[in-house]
Order: structure tokens, then C-alpha cells, then sequence
């Protein structure tokens, strides 16, 4: 387990990683926190703050943010210049400031769903606890939950009703629950779908919230991809083991391909295939292009590109392993952005 390390030490490593210390490091287009914002929110699980670009965009300001893992932190300081609370488990949901919008893309996680329903109780020791508390104690007017697509038939759908049970029978919220495609809701060529949930207290319930509506996809791979020659050690060489299979196989310049622990898989629609938390680390789920200088890996920048992160955003010198997990498990900003715009019109902000 990584120890526990001080701001000023993150501060430091994160410096020494991008290598000039005195660089502007803030997102100007998305940074407005001034005097000027409509509405505070609070960022849970924030991984490298792509839910924090988005409600900026649309006049927010973040009254407080918690991510656990240091190289994710990394880069959240290298963007926002500032360091993100560590584990959720360990504050108290008393301590955090009022707001408006609690936001929070959280890992899916089984819990007790066996005999009578006890409310909290069943949920204890999830981070969907945290979550919960932290409704209960502060009953922000709404809040928008990011999850897998998976969580959709988890425990043969139980997970997910007692979920929303807890926040609408416990909490008094009314809930509104809906899985969108980044291909066809964001304008962004990833076939990633994921499950949103969004959530008014009956304080400020006045109908049924509308998700954003499916519009053209009009992008293509060809505007994440970077078309310059890649750091070597992108492209595969002669002598890997996947070599042989991957030159028959990898043919096309206008897809993307997959290596799927022991054959190549082309995407056919062509879009990229969904970014995982696991890229980068061998196998299963990476993600391969040819370009007219070889086959290579997708690089960091480019999974950030089909993220819908700005070419202005931060990458910091860490391992690729760490920002390919980062880019795997950060929401398609460009999609938040169409939620959020719905959220702070229903809202009045």
C-alpha cells in the first residue's frame, strides 16, 4: 500500500515530474472559481477532474474534492494547482462544505442484499456509503453518479434497485437513471457506455429530468489520432512476441484494434474501442493503431483526446502505466458537459 504523503510532498514529486516548477499550470478555459460562479458542487472519487472541467464550464465552483490514488493526484494538481482529499473513509461527511451539486464516478461494489432491507446497514463499508452519508448530512438539491454499464445488471439488477431505493425512499430524492454512449451523446468516436444516475431532493423536484438526446457523431479517430511519428517505444518491434500476429492482422489506417490476450480484434465501427483502466499494462484491451510509421500503441495523449480532454490539458511525467489507468477511468468530459448544461437549466443556476 502507498504510504500516506503530505501536500507539500505531492506538490514537490509533481514539479520534479513536469520539470518546470514555474509554469502556469492552471486551465484558464475551465478554471471559474471567481466571484462570478452560480452554484457550488463537491467532486467525489475525482480521478484527474473531469467532472470539475465540465460544471467549471457551466459556472461552478468546487467547494471540495477527494481522490485516494497519489499519481492521480498528480495530475489533478498539475491542472488545477491544487490537492485533492485523500480517502473518502476517512472524513467525516460533517466537515464538508454545503454545496449544491455532489458529483461522484464511483467504483461498482457488491453488498449485502440477503433477507430484510436495513437501509444504511446493507450498504456499509461500500463507497456508495460514503456517498449516501454524505447526501444525508448535507442534502445537496442534486447529484449526478457515474458508473459501468455492468452495475445496470449487477446482482441480477438488486444492486442497482436497492441503490436507488436508499436514495429515494432514505434520502428523498427522485432519481433518474440512463445509460449514454460517448459516441452518441458526446460527439466523441469511443464506444464507451457507462450508467448515469441524476438526483433532485423532493425540496427542489418540479418533473422528470431529461437526459441529453443522442446527436451526430461527426468526429472520427483521425481527430484524436496524432499524426506525427510516436516515441519508439509506442511501436511494436520485430522481435515481440505478438509481432507475427500483429503485422498480418493490423492492416488498416482508418481503425483501431485491440489485442486480445492471444488474437487481434479490429473495431469495425471506427470509433475506438472503451478505454480501460488496465491499458498499458500488457494483454487484454489495448488498444493498436498503424500509422505510416508502424503498428504502435495509442498513446496517453491520445486516449485523453478520446476523452474529450482539452489538447491544453496536463499529462505530467509519470509512467504511461499511470495515466493510461487515469485516461481508462475518467469520464468523457464532452458528455458531463451535456449533462451538466441540463442539470444547471433544471436547476435555474
Amino acid at each position: 500500500m502507498d504510504k500516506i504523503i503530505s501536500s507539500q510532498e505531492i506538490i514537490f514529486e509533481l514539479e520534479k515530474k513536469i520539470g518546470d516548477p514555474s509554469i502556469d499550470l492552471i486551465l484558464k478555459d475551465n478554471i471559474k472559481n471567481g466571484k462570478n460562479y452560480k452554484f457550488k458542487f463537491i467532486d467525489l472519487f475525482a480521478g484527474i477532474g473531469g467532472f470539475r472541467i465540465a460544471f467549471e464550464k457551466h459556472g461552478g465552483k468546487s467547494v471540495f474534492t477527494s481522490e485516494w490514488d497519489k499519481n492521480s493526484q498528480y495530475t489533478f494538481y498539475a491542472n488545477f494547482k491544487e490537492i485533492p482529499k485523500g480517502d473518502i473513509n476517512a472524513i467525516d461527511p460533517n466537515s464538508i462544505p454545503q454545496h449544491n451539486i455532489l458529483l461522484a464516478g464511483f467504483p461498482c461494489q457488491a453488498f449485502s442484499i440477503a433477507g430484510h432491507r436495513k437501509g444504511f446497514e446493507d450498504i456499509r463499508g461500500t463507497l456508495f456509503f460514503n456517498i449516501a452519508k454524505i447526501l444525508e448530512s448535507k442534502s445537496p438539491p442534486a447529484f449526478l453518479l457515474e458508473n459501468v454499464k455492468g452495475l445496470e445488471n449487477h446482482n441480477n439488477g438488486e444492486t442497482l434497485n436497492r441503490m436507488r431505493e436508499i436514495l429515494e425512499l432514505k434520502l428523498n430524492y427522485k432519481v433518474k437513471i440512463e445509460v449514454l454512449n460517448s459516441m452518441t451523446h458526446a460527439n466523441i468516436p469511443q464506444n464507451r457506455e457507462r450508467i448515469f444516475f441524476v438526483g433532485i431532493h423532493n425540496e427542489y423536484y418540479k418533473g422528470e429530468f431529461c437526459f441529453p438526446k443522442e446527436i451526430e457523431l461527426k468526429k472520427t479517430i483521425h481527430d484524436c489520432l496524432l499524426a506525427e511519428k510516436q516515441d519508439d517505444k509506442y511501436y511494436y518491434k520485430s522481435n515481440h512476441p505478438y509481432y507475427t500476429e500483429l503485422e498480418k492482422n493490423v492492416t488498416k489506417r482508418d481503425t483501431i484494434y485491440q489485442w486480445r490476450r492471444k488474437y487481434v480484434r479490429e473495431n469495425k465501427s471506427n470509433v475506438c474501442p472503451t478505454l480501460t483502466a488496465n491499458m498499458g499494462t500488457g494483454g487484454h484491451n489495448v488498444p493498436i493503431i498503424r500509422d505510416k510509421f508502424g503498428i504502435r500503441k495509442l498513446t496517453p495523449r491520445e486516449c485523453a483526446n478520446f476523452q474529450g480532454y482539452s489538447p491544453k490539458y496536463i499529462l505530467p511525467k509519470i509512467a504511461d502505466s499511470k495515466l493510461y489507468y487515469q485516461i481508462g477511468n475518467s469520464v468523457t468530459v464532452p458528455l458531463i458537459e451535456r449533462i451538466a448544461k441540463r442539470m444547471i437549466k433544471y436547476l435555474e443556476y
